[in-house]
């Protein structure tokens, strides 16, 4: 077996075609389009090469098939925020094979030496949390948009080579008509009877307001408590614009106190159930193919994509609210039968009892792992929050 560094349009092209035969007996893998993979890889596309390094390693057999691959790349950003500098690992895909799966990762883990790295995560994105991020252990069904999914096997690969678990990622799913408990009504009518709050959903044709509404809880909820960067107003209102023509209004909501936005829920169809049937591809023919399907097919789940409140108005019920507010118009549209919640890190504990008392179950557990290079080193997992 050799592993090879991809540099030509050749070798991009088999990252890309690997997938197909790892999965060519699962129908539950939807493959990616093939402009989402590469995308990750475009410095002129991912805004995390302006402070961050990406390589990526084919292994072939000794027969000349390609029979893995692998990325590996450092933030800047993070990785010096880690007690130990920590690069990543990332898109792994491989047959079942303990020697062919160590070859990648030590590949990638000299690499990262190399740049000044003692430790590497992975499965992850070169790119933010919510794609592609950890490996599934349970809940092995057609995954939503931009989810990693992998054969059941690839936890024994990981795990062997002595990846440790640095925290669990858990998607909880819920039907869309279970009825509520009677404690989310109790706590939305304190909410209800107060005149200066009101819950709307969102409407396309002022989609720019609901844009910078959006950016203004996710800076005041998350930012403040070291969840991430600060959104610019330009990032926000290109990605509603991408997102328009999948937008569902009626899953969308916001809460307003004296007509500031102070919370908000946002969901989308999974329209991973379309992108699945193209093949990786997106060209003129795939598009007008996808458009057509949205009209005429049925999306019978949507996905929680963010849900926050702004920590002023935290613990009041203004989640509830919410929830019970959206719940009244989704539930009557009956236009979904299920519901799946993007991944909370089993660090959060406030996170989860909100989804739990929904009535959710796991359906989905990911785990994003974590190997330190000195193997004396103590391990430690992701702090709580």
């Amino acid at each position: 077996m050799k592993i090879t560094e991809i540099n030509s349009p050749k070798d991009r092209k088999e990252f890309l075609r690997l997938p197909t035969r790892i999965y060519s007996n699962d129908p539950a893998w939807m493959q990616p389009l093939d402009k989402d993979v590469n995308a990750v890889f475009d410095a002129k596309q991912n805004k995390f090469f302006r402070h961050g390094r990406c390589t990526r390693f084919l292994l072939w057999n000794d027969n000349g098939e390609c029979i893995g691959r692998i990325a590996a790349f450092i933030n800047d950003k993070t990785s010096k925020k880690e007690k130990q500098p920590t690069g990543g690992i990332g898109f792994f895909e491989c047959v079942n094979d303990q020697t062919a799966a160590h070859l990648l990762f030590d590949r990638a883990k000299d690499w990262l030496k190399e740049r000044g790295m003692e430790a590497m995560d992975g499965p992850i994105n070169f790119g933010e949390r919510d794609s592609w991020w950890g490996l599934l252990i349970e809940g092995f069904y057609s995954p939503g948009y931009k989810t990693n999914y992998n054969p059941p096997y690839y936890r024994e690969l990981f795990e062997s080579y002595g990846f440790q678990t640095y925290f669990e990622q858990w998607c909880y799913a819920m039907k869309v008509r279970v009825t509520l408990q009677d404690k989310f009504y109790e706590r939305h009518a304190k909410i209800a009877a107060d005149p200066d709050y009101r819950a709307e959903y969102l409407k396309k044709s002022q989609i720019e307001k609901y844009a910078e509404d959006f950016r203004t809880v996710y800076n005041k909820a998350w930012v403040k408590h070291g969840e991430g960067k600060a959104l610019e107003a330009k990032q926000v209102q290109m990605f509603f614009k991408k997102m328009k023509p999948v937008i569902d209004e009626k899953i969308i909501w916001y809460v307003y106190y004296k007509n500031e936005p102070v919370a908000m829920w946002v969901n989308l169809p999974d329209i991973n159930q379309l992108f699945g049937k193209l093949r990786g591809k997106f060209g003129l023919l795939e598009k007008l193919r996808f458009f057509l399907m949205l009209k005429q097919m049925k999306i019978n789940k949507f996905i929680g994509i963010v849900f926050g409140v702004v920590p002023e108005h935290q613990g009041k019920g203004v989640d509830t609210y919410m929830i019970v507010e959206g719940a009244k118009i989704i539930q009557s549209q009956r236009n979904y039968e299920n519901y799946e919640m993007q991944w909370i890190g089993d660090f959060n504990p406030k996170m989860h009892a909100i989804a739990e008392s929904l009535g959710t179950t796991k359906g989905r557990i990911l785990i994003t792992y974590r190997y330190l290079f000195n193997r004396t080193k103590k391990f430690e997992r992701h702090p709580m929050l």
